[in-house]
Order: C-alpha cells, then structure tokens, then sequence
C-alpha cells in the first residue's frame, strides 16, 4: 500500500511504499492484549514486602490474663488487629514477569502499528531536523500536525538531539523505531514515523 508522505510543516511532498506483510496485518486483539498484559507484567518489580506476625519482633508473652479483666483476651501484642502488629497475608517479594514467544510479539507488534495505518493514525514525514535540540521545535511539529492527543514519534539511532528535545513533552513519546513495542503503539492516539524509521521497521519484522 502506499501512504502519504509529510515534511515537518504538514504540507504533503511525496508518498511510500509500506510493506503489506507488516504494516497490512489483520487486527487480531486477542493477540495485542496477551503482549501488553505481558509488557506491563514484566514492567512490575515485585518489590512489595511486610511482616507476617511471625516476623514481627516481640510478643511472645500474653498481654493480660485470659480472663477477669474486662478486657477482650489477646495472645499477642503483635497480632494483626494490634498497631505495630504483623500484616495478615502479607505481600512478598515475588516474579510477576510473563512470557511470549518472539514470534507472537512480531505478529502483534504488526498487528497493532497496521491498526494505526488502517485507522489514518500514522503519519509518514520524509525527515526531522532540528536546528538545534530544543523543545519548543519538537513542539511546533505537533501543533503542524494537530496532534494534542498522546503521540508516539518513531525515529532511527541517530536522533538523539530529537530524543532530548522531545523528553519534557509531557504527551510525547520518542523511541527508537526497532525498539518501539506494542504497549507504545496501543497507548499512543497518534504515531509518527521518519522515512528511515519506517525501513527500519520493516527490516525488522518482515516476513
């Protein structure tokens, strides 16, 4: 299929050629959601911990006798109800990660960026260059485009000016095109692709 081609200003200067087996894939959701749910699994550090009354230091004598006080019987001063007592079922270090096989990712990657395509959500621009690494320049492309909505830009290595720039927009997401994942693609309203960011993707994930 061909799509048209922008420069940075939104005025249109040619068309490409999009490779079908990448960027012309069936939607299938089912597959998009296993590697999101798989992405934000492994995203998770599993770091949350706390004391079972077990663990809880102190405790071992009865605070008051069984009976005769007036008061609720207790065992412990580290049992759950008391302040400073142990957690019941407390949270433990744990792996939350998942696992999908590189060719799922592949297909729902391919998947999810032909959505985009389908839906008149990607925009192809012949190049980005900046006079200098500033966020105000990164800023006017998107207001050119009328994108205020979440926007993800695809670039290739060798745009680290763009990257900087781009960092303190708060609804912009640069990423390098071959490093770009499904969770990026499906969060993001809009993408933007550079001609050079494009060839790299389909290098990466034609068939």
């Amino acid at each position: 299929m061909q799509v048209k081609v922008y420069n940075t200003k939104a005025a249109e200067v040619g068309t490409v050629e999009l490779n079908d087996s990448v960027f012309g894939v069936e939607y299938k959701e089912p597959l998009i959601h296993q590697a999101v749910v798989t992405y934000l699994a492994n995203q998770r550090q599993g770091t949350k911990s706390a004391l079972t009354r077990t663990e809880v230091r102190g405790g071992g004598i009865k605070p008051w006798r069984q009976k005769g006080t007036g008061r609720a019987r207790q065992g412990s001063i580290r049992a759950p109800q008391w302040t400073k007592g142990g957690v019941v079922f407390a949270p433990k270090p744990r792996d939350f990660s998942k696992k999908i096989n590189k060719k799922m990712k592949a297909q729902a990657f391919c998947s999810a960026i032909s959505y985009k395509v389908a839906n008149n959500e990607l925009v192809v621009v012949d190049e980005i260059k900046l006079a200098e690494p500033k966020t105000k320049l990164v800023a006017e492309i998107l207001k050119n485009f009328g994108f205020a909505k979440r926007t993800l830009l695809l670039v290739t290595g060798d745009s680290g000016d763009i990257v900087r720039a781009g960092a303190n927009i708060e609804r912009l997401t640069v990423t390098e095109a071959t490093l770009a994942n499904v969770y990026e693609i499906v969060v993001n309203a809009n993408v933007i692709a550079t001609k050079e960011a494009i060839k790299k993707i389909e290098e990466a994930y034609s068939l």
